[in-house]
């Protein structure tokens, strides 16, 4: 299992190599093959994932491991959904490494089997993870596509052009691709908080107790409905939209680490043991 991650990581990175050297040197064709390493990559993970369920009997995402292992998975099964989409080879040299680094993280951090509370078995929290977790995938592209907007327009701006003005793809492009990231995102964030409270209440009679991962999840999640409705409703594009975008994804990291790192509560991943 350790041999198949590791594996993995090192085809993650072959993959950032190669998208970065598309980006750099402008070689398109570095980018193909990037995109098939890619594809290698999320199936060997798949496959990483199936031996560890056969091995603890629960889903894998229960562990800080396994979670930072499935968000890499996520994010460049999205990356690769969107690029059949754009065509964008530029979004590979920030998906490829992000999920490389992801790896790695995980990789250090203690590689554990939390077994689930009798009290949690239910089919509803697999169904949740995955929501939530494509959920914060895509809204990580879609931080990526706000700080490659915010690059170019400053470049544009100033009309000082270094190498990478030409290297980054239009700022219509790139507002493209943050609002179909945003537009995807938000239903799966919303379903997985939906699923979510399913859950709770088939576990512990309430639907919402307000943990502070709920707290901080809600608080996540209005923040993209503002900035969903701000672009369909008033008309935010461009600069405003990215830098909305940003500014989410941050409280979308303190989400997904910092509650369950410093703030405790039923979502911290000792408490699928201890409850």
């Amino acid at each position: 299992m350790t041999l198949l991650s590791g594996i993995t990581t090192l085809i993650y990175l072959i993959a950032s190599i190669f998208y970065l050297v598309s980006m750099i040197g402008k070689r398109p064709q570095a980018g193909g093959i990037g995109r098939w390493f890619l594809l290698g990559g999320i199936i060997l993970h798949a496959t990483c994932f199936g031996v560890r369920h056969s091995v603890t009997g629960g889903t894998p995402v229960t562990s800080l491991h396994e979670s930072l292992a499935f968000f890499a998975w996520c994010l460049i099964l999205l990356f690769l959904l969107l690029d059949l989409r754009f065509h964008l080879s530029v979004m590979g040299a920030f998906a490829a490494p992000s999920a490389f680094l992801l790896m790695i993280a995980s990789a250090l951090s203690p590689d554990i089997v939390v077994q689930i509370d009798p009290v949690l078995q239910s089919w509803l929290f697999p169904v949740h993870i995955i929501f939530a977790f494509l959920g914060n995938a895509a809204f990580a592209l879609s931080f990526g596509a706000g700080v490659m907007y915010l690059l170019q327009n400053r470049m544009l701006k100033s009309k000082r052009f270094t190498g990478i003005y030409q290297l980054l793809p239009s700022l219509d492009t790139l507002d493209k691709v943050n609002y179909t990231c945003l537009s995807v995102g938000f239903p799966l964030m919303t379903l997985g908080i939906i699923s979510g409270a399913f859950w709770a209440n088939i576990a512990w009679g309430s639907y919402w107790s307000w943990d502070p991962k709920e707290t901080w999840a809600l608080l996540t999640w209005l923040l993209y409905a503002v900035l969903l409705h701000g672009r369909l409703t008033v008309g935010w594009r461009g600069r405003r939209a990215a830098i909305f975008s940003i500014i989410a994804f941050v409280f979308l990291l303190f989400t997904f680490l910092g509650v369950n790192l410093l703030l405790g509560g039923y979502h911290t991943f000792e408490a699928f043991s201890a409850l």
